[in-house]
């Protein structure tokens, strides 16, 4: 019964590669993962945010390797441990082996827990041959001192069982994501590819929580900057003319099915500045 649940779940992803397989088969690891921390009352301290977030919770097209939260209130001696059977409790229910792995070091601000497995692919009928071996991996990270001015969302999922999380809502998760934007010292085009996807579905970014952001952690850090439209629009497209876009698509195509990837073909200076105007007029009072 357990292993035709995850059987019925891959075959809604109806994949068409390997890789296809493997990004399905990372998320219904996700998915049970979350289960397991809902049902020990994580999300009455933390956030669900990020790639994940939104592909599981707002429809994403885009695959994501990570389970990125916040805290509702910091608290730099959170400790994972608490969660941890919990995840490998809910696991077991469904023939699902792992082993997890707290990284979390001391002085760090982001906590980190690595879950491997190997068994899922051996429980159920793939399409494709499954690298013999292979261990798929998901990463956890919260952040135990998150910036003020996030709004939440409230958020039912139904795999594998009903239950309900907490989520940080569109607009301050696109506020987070173009704090990445701007700040991160590398170039990741899954960052950009989201910043398309918001702008097509007319989000607009929560500014409060960016400006929290922006004093944390980057170039503007500890500087009382304000955000408003007028910053953050001329700011954002002396960041789109500095990036290599061909290698931005390149970091991106391989968490995209072969459809999506198609639209990879446009990325270049042109494309997102034509998007950052379309944002720039429903930023507009």
């Amino acid at each position: 019964m357990a292993t035709s649940i995850i059987d019925e779940r891959l075959e809604t992803y109806a994949p068409n590669t390997i890789e296809d397989e493997e990004h399905a088969l990372k998320e219904i690891l996700q998915e049970i993962a979350l289960y397991g921390l809902a049902n020990a009352n994580f999300f009455d301290k933390a956030i669900f945010h990020g790639g994940s977030a939104l592909r599981i919770l707002y429809g994403l097209p885009r695959f994501s390797e990570d389970l990125d939260f916040l805290l509702k209130t910091p608290n730099p001696h959170f400790k994972w441990e608490p969660y941890m059977d919990a995840i490998i409790a809910t696991c077991k229910q469904y023939g699902v082996h792992p082993e997890i792995t707290d990284k979390s070091r001391v002085n760090n601000t982001v906590k980190k827990m690595f879950l491997k497995d190997d068994s899922i692919g051996k429980i159920i009928d793939l399409s494709f041959v499954h690298h013999p071996g292979k261990k798929l991996a998901i990463k956890f990270e919260i952040d135990t001192n998150p910036p003020l001015g996030s709004h939440l969302d409230l958020k039912f999922l139904e795999f594998p069982l009903d239950y309900s999380i907490i989520a940080q809502d569109l607009s301050s998760s696109f506020a987070g994501k173009c704090h990445a934007l701007l700040c991160r010292e590398y170039i990741k085009g899954r960052d950009w590819y989201d910043f398309t996807w918001y702008v097509t579905k007319k989000v607009s970014p929560n500014f409060v929580f960016l400006t929290h952001a922006l004093y944390q952690q980057g170039p503007w850090a500890k500087q009382k900057i304000i955000v408003t439209p007028e910053w953050f629009i001329e700011v954002m497209q002396e960041k789109i003319m500095s990036i290599d876009w061909a290698k931005a698509a390149a970091d991106v195509a391989p968490f995209l099915n072969a459809q999506d990837k198609k639209t990879l073909n446009v990325w270049g200076f042109d494309f997102f500045i034509d998007k950052l105007r379309k944002l720039e007029n429903f930023l507009k009072p």
